[in-house]
């Protein structure tokens, strides 16, 4: 039997095996190379665990501007209301008299107007004639400028205490939720008493941080929202936008802007996690670390092939609004990881 024919099968066989590695060896770097990962060390600020309490940012109150009895109340604990909205009405017994007896005046005023106006005419014929003399025409122009003017003051005067009826209307300053009515209808009030107490409708997270805090936080700084806090419609993040200069009982105050806390009840408190200090950390994504029997490991490219490196897992941080799990062992910089 020829040799050349059992050798050219053997040779057909080998060759299709090389290229057959060749093929799977190309992938598997091409895979490799996407899924390789560089650790970094990372500059990240420290998540302290505090409480906030939700609070509107707006308290303010409804009060009356006039005294007198309270005759309707349309207010309640828990009522939304918007800003213009009439609370109560409060009515003084002593303006309407008032009124009419400034319409009374003004009537009497008019009259007397009027016949001064039928004099100066007269006057003033006479006058031409030269039977009336310059001094009696000119009281007579008098008198009716004098008319006139208390004629005015006397409209001004009904006009204020018009005024003053309406102001019996208590109305709403803002929009809000009504938190306190101290009164009932039929209570006696005096101006600048308190109907109704309203807090605004937008709701703020307020800060109270020990003072050792105050110099690590700042303006637009980032507060996140403990996930076991949230609800549906809260925002994860929050910002910080407005630091009280003020230290109150050893604490710096601070408010914090998040979207959705309506759902939530005025004086609520909300596990919140603030940055403070900075400091190094070696991190990497989730999807890197692969855990079996309670046990963490990744998996790490050498110069010649990938081993299994155990770790020590330790808490999430966030950096660039990235989740990240940091490891407190096993890894440095520089090294890279395969995923698993």
């Amino acid at each position: 039997m020829n040799p050349d024919f059992l050798i050219s099968p053997l040779l057909f066989q080998s060759r299709s095996i090389v290229i057959f590695l060749c093929i799977i060896l190309n992938l598997t770097s091409n895979v490799m190379a996407e899924d390789v990962l560089k650790v970094q060390s990372l500059i990240i600020p420290e998540q302290k665990a505090v409480f906030a309490t939700v609070e509107s940012q707006d308290i303010v109150t409804a009060r009356v501007r006039i005294g007198g009895t309270i005759k309707k109340l349309d207010a309640d604990e828990g009522q939304l209301v918007k800003q213009g909205a009439k609370l109560a009405v409060v009515v003084n017994a002593l303006i309407e008299p008032q009124i009419g007896a400034a319409k009374a005046q003004e009537a009497a005023l008019e009259a007397q107007l009027e016949q001064a106006k039928i004099d100066l005419s007269r006057t003033e014929g006479l006058f031409k004639n030269k039977v009336a003399s310059q001094a009696k025409l000119d009281a007579n122009v008098t008198q009716v400028k004098v008319l006139e003017g208390q004629l005015a003051a006397a409209v001004q005067e009904r006009a204020v205490l018009q005024q003053q009826l309406q102001d019996g209307d208590v109305l709403a300053p803002l929009d809000g939720r009504i938190i306190n009515v101290p009164v009932i209808a039929g209570s006696v009030v005096m101006a600048g008493e308190i109907i109704a107490t309203i807090a605004s409708d937008k709701h703020i997270l307020r800060l109270r941080l020990p003072e050792r805090h105050a110099r690590f936080i700042a303006l637009n700084d980032e507060v996140r929202i403990d996930s076991a806090a949230m609800t549906d419609g809260v925002a994860a993040v929050g910002l910080i936008e407005k630091i009280y200069p003020n230290i109150e009982d050893g604490r710096v105050i601070a408010d914090v802007a998040v979207q959705g806390l309506g759902q939530y009840f005025v004086g609520e408190r909300v596990r919140v996690h603030i940055s403070t200090r900075e400091y190094s950390v070696i991190a990497i994504p989730e999807d890197y670390i692969k855990t079996r029997f309670g046990v963490d490991s990744v998996r790490l490219k050498t110069a010649n092939n990938i081993i299994d490196l155990i770790i020590q897992r330790g808490s999430v941080v966030f950096h660039n609004d990235v989740e990240l799990i940091e490891v407190l062992s096993g890894l440095t910089s520089n090294d890279e990881l395969v995923k698993p």
